[in-house]
């Protein structure tokens, strides 16, 4: 698998282990345009797994599917990506150009006319953040020494980014030119997530800044972080990076409007805490595919069945559930009655991560209890009956169409958790009988199965474990927190890019929830992500994959496959494997 610019955290369970698109290659400059001789106006409910809780998915904490979908819906930025994983510019936006290859520059110009939802023009300002916060350029913090300060809790990597120097910032203060020190690969993808989503203006006004322009001149007067030699942390630039931190997360609709901006093609109109979202046309819009509908309702809905008994009662026009057999039988059930199905690749999977401390510190205990877990039993519980040739993914890396996936499988060390070996972890625990408390979405129904499968075959060989389940708005949250020792839940990515390897399992960044480290698999990923060539990524990322299985890291489950369906009350609906799901062109959405 490759991984895009930023993974997501997923609680949607998923199903087979089937192949993953490659990296898409570019479509081009042209402005995207949305489908022809639809009907204008009306409304749309769309149903998602996991509940809403945070306008800034950017952050470690934030960094979950759904948050990225009401954020895509609701901003805009340089470019997206379709569904057959191409970049697809938005020049109404602005023009993002390399300018040079040595050394590699890229300028992003943003138009006249772009505006947040409060008049405001989105300016250089905009993109100065997002580059501040993506690229961690004043983290000076050594969390063996535990010196230093880490500012933005970036969900992640910065490597990339943070080959560039203070970027240039044009006189017209709508354009910014990032130079960078290396080649970076995922360049195009650098900034934009694939939207700007936090205002300039907002971050300043809350951390005491008078305007954009004091915001702009303290971080152009700081310099660059150094680990080797931190110093007393700035106030007003940990002020900002706290409220871009957390400032921003709510499960309602806050009181004060700035948190909630819009600059693309929708307004959130109101949010029920774990319940539901509404969202209405932003009617300044014009600087991207403009939206036919006048609304969409999200409604948060875990269980499968329900998914389904809404879409057949007419509460739901498009619904996204776990995969499943049975859900699948009863979504075709619905198609005389004018409902589509559509099943295909996800670019997700689903794991169990330990984590290192605890009573995984040792790692001996860590490879006893990857011996314990039933990974065939899992895949045919939960996604045999889906597709028969269903198997447990063997890679953290790669998927078994891709051709460096067998490679890596031969080297990586998976043969040892082929199967259950109770009596060889009873070996290794030595007698021990560690308590192990696993965290998973206990309002996922497969994820639910996967747990109870694995408690089961743990506690067999002397492993008590303690239920950590939580709430469908809670799980994400919990991610990193220290309050568990094991997670099940999955990653799910743009298809687009490599930075997701290092996001997950480089040393110290944020979205490397267990804290894995390995200073010869950082060596790699700081090379990966300078590597154009492809099949040189591939023989990287196969190498990292070894590091990471002779760590004990946990077990890759199985692979995803994605369920969508709708109504014919909406056109326009297609179908997308990566982390935007069917919302990737909800602009083309009408009513019929």
């Amino acid at each position: 698998m490759r991984f895009g610019r930023i993974s997501k955290a997923v609680g949607v369970a998923a199903a087979a282990a089937l192949a993953l698109s490659a990296c898409a290659g570019n479509s081009g400059g042209t402005t995207p345009s949305s489908a022809a001789a639809a009907k204008t106006g009306g409304s749309a409910t769309v149903v998602e797994v996991n509940a809403f809780n945070t306008f800034n998915p950017n952050t470690a904490v934030g960094n979950t599917d759904i948050n990225s979908k009401v954020s895509y819906a609701t901003h805009s930025g340089f470019f997206y990506i379709d569904n057959k994983l191409n970049v697809v510019r938005n020049e109404k936006f602005g023009k993002m150009e390399k300018t040079s290859d040595n050394p590699l520059t890229v300028k992003y110009t943003i138009n006249e006319g772009v505006k947040w939802s409060d008049g405001t023009p989105v300016t250089a300002a905009d993109l100065l953040l997002q580059w501040a916060a993506f690229s961690g350029y004043y983290n000076d913090a050594d969390s063996a020494a535990k010196t230093g300060t880490s500012y933005f809790s970036y969900a992640g990597d910065p490597t990339g980014i943070a080959l560039t120097d203070f970027p240039e910032l044009g006189a017209d203060n709508r354009s910014m030119t990032l130079k960078y020190s290396k080649p970076f690969a995922d360049w195009e993808i650098a900034i934009g997530n694939p939207v700007i989503d936090v205002p300039a203006h907002v971050v300043a006004a809350k951390a005491g800044l008078t305007d954009t322009k004091a915001f702009i001149d303290l971080l152009k007067g700081l310099p660059r972080g150094d680990a080797a030699a931190p110093k007393p942390a700035n106030a007003q630039l940990q002020a900002m990076a706290a409220f871009w931190n957390t400032g921003f997360d709510s499960k309602t609709l806050p009181a004060d409007p700035s948190l909630f901006l819009s600059n693309g093609p929708y307004i959130v109109k109101s949010a029920t805490q774990d319940q539901s979202l509404t969202m209405v046309r932003n009617k300044d819009y014009n600087w991207g595919p403009e939206a036919k509908l006048d609304e969409i309702t999200v409604r948060y809905i875990g269980d499968a069945g329900a998914q389904v008994q809404a879409l057949k009662n007419g509460e739901a026009d498009i619904i996204a559930p776990q995969a499943s057999a049975d859900t699948v039988e009863q979504l075709k059930a619905l198609e005389s009655q004018g409902v589509t199905v559509e099943v295909g690749n996800q670019l997700s999977y689903d794991h169990i991560d330990l984590n290192y401390s605890g009573p995984f510190a040792e790692k001996n205990v860590r490879e006893a209890f990857m011996k314990t877990v039933p990974r065939k039993d899992i895949v045919d519980k939960i996604v045999k009956k889906l597709n028969p040739d269903a198997a447990p993914l063997d890679s953290q890396l790669f998927v078994p169409d891709q051709a460096a996936y067998a490679d890596s499988v031969k080297n990586n060390g998976s043969s040892a958790y082929q199967d259950v070996d109770i009596e060889g972890a009873k070996r290794l625990l030595n007698g021990a009988t560690p308590e192990v408390r696993i965290m998973y979405n206990k309002d996922n129904t497969n994820r639910v199965d996967a747990y109870s499968l694995i408690r089961e075959s743990a506690t067999q060989a002397g492993f008590r474990i303690v239920d950590g389940g939580l709430g469908k708005s809670d799980w994400g949250k919990a991610l990193g927190g220290g309050t568990y020792d094991a997670a099940v839940f999955g990653w799910i990515n743009s298809g687009v890019g490599v930075s997701g390897v290092p996001q997950i399992f480089k040393t110290g960044n944020d979205s490397n929830y267990n804290l894995f480290s390995d200073p010869e698999a950082d060596k790699l990923m700081d090379e990966l992500i300078v590597t154009p060539d492809r099949s040189k990524q591939d023989e990287l990322i196969q190498q990292i994959d070894k590091k990471i299985w002779d760590s004990a890291y946990g077990l890759p489950l199985f692979q995803a496959v994605g369920v969508d369906a709708y109504s014919d009350r909406i056109t326009g609906v297609k179908y997308m494997p990566n982390q935007t799901g069917v919302w990737w062109n909800f602009w083309e959405w009408a009513q019929k």
